[in-house]
C-alpha cells in the first residue's frame, strides 16, 4: 500500500497540491482523477520521488520515502513500474530492447534470463511477434502496449500510469483499460492510474 499524508506542493507563488491525504491499495486500479491542470501529474511525481513535498509525507508500506537514504530509495524505485503519458519508448531501440532497458539497469540476472522476462512481457500484452521493430513502426495503441511490457518487466510491486488512453480511439482504450486491470489483478500490484478519461475511469 501507498500512503499519502497531507502533501502539499508549490512552484512559486503557485500553488498546485494543498494538504493531499489518500491511501493506494494492493490488487486494485487506484485512480487520480481531475481535470487538467489540477495537480494530479504533480501529486504522482511527489510519490514516486520525482519531486519532494513541501510538507506531508508519502508511505510504502509505511516508510517514509522521503525520509529514506539514496540506497533505500533506490530499492523503492526498483519496485516501481511507470507507463508515460506518449509511452516515452526509446526510438533507437527495438521493441524488444525497449522492454530489457530497465532489466539491464536493475536486474541481477543473465543475459538470457532477461531476453526470457522480456519475451514473457511481450507475450503478456500480445505484441512478441513485434519485438523486432522499432517504435516508429507501431501504431499509438501498439506503443502503449510495449510502455506496459517496460512496466512490468521488473515484476514491480507498484505501477504508475499517466493518462494511459491519451491519443488512442475508444476501441483500443477499451483494450488498454482492460490490459491494464488484468494484470493489476494477476500480480497483486499497487496500480495507480492518473486519469481525466470518465469512460475510462468507469
Amino acid at each position: 500500500m501507498i500512503e499519502v499524508q497531507n502533501v502539499s506542493k508549490s512552484f512559486g507563488k503557485l500553488h498546485v497540491l494543498k494538504d493531499i491525504s489518500a491511501q493506494f491499495h494492493k490488487g486494485v486500479v487506484n485512480q487520480i482523477i481531475g481535470k487538467s491542470g489540477s495537480g494530479k501529474s504533480v501529486l504522482a511525481k511527489c510519490m514516486v520521488g520525482l519531486h519532494r513535498p513541501d510538507t506531508g509525507k508519502v508511505l510504502y508500506e509505511g516508510h517514509s520515502f522521503h525520509e529514506m537514504n539514496a540506497q533505500e530509495k533506490r530499492e523503492i524505485r526498483k519496485e516501481i513500474g511507470m507507463l508515460f503519458q506518449g509511452s516515452a519508448l526509446f526510438d533507437s531501440l527495438t521493441v524488444l530492447q525497449n522492454v530489457m532497458f530497465p532489466l539491464q539497469m536493475f536486474a541481477d540476472s543473465s543475459k538470457q534470463e532477461m531476453l526470457d522476462r522480456a519475451h514473457d512481457c511481450l507475450r503478456r500484452v500480445n505484441i512478441e511477434d513485434k519485438d523486432h521493430l522499432f517504435p516508429a513502426e507501431l501504431s499509438g495503441g501498439m506503443q502503449k502496449r510495449v510502455g506496459i511490457a517496460r512496466a512490468i518487466a521488473m515484476n514491480p510491486k507498484y505501477l504508475f500510469v499517466d493518462e494511459p488512453n491519451s491519443g488512442l480511439d475508444p476501441q483500443t482504450s477499451i483494450l488498454i483499460d482492460d490490459l491494464i486491470k488484468e494484470l493489476t489483478e494477476e500480480f497483486g500490484t499497487t496500480t495507480v492510474v492518473i486519469i481525466h478519461d470518465m469512460n475510462s475511469v468507469m
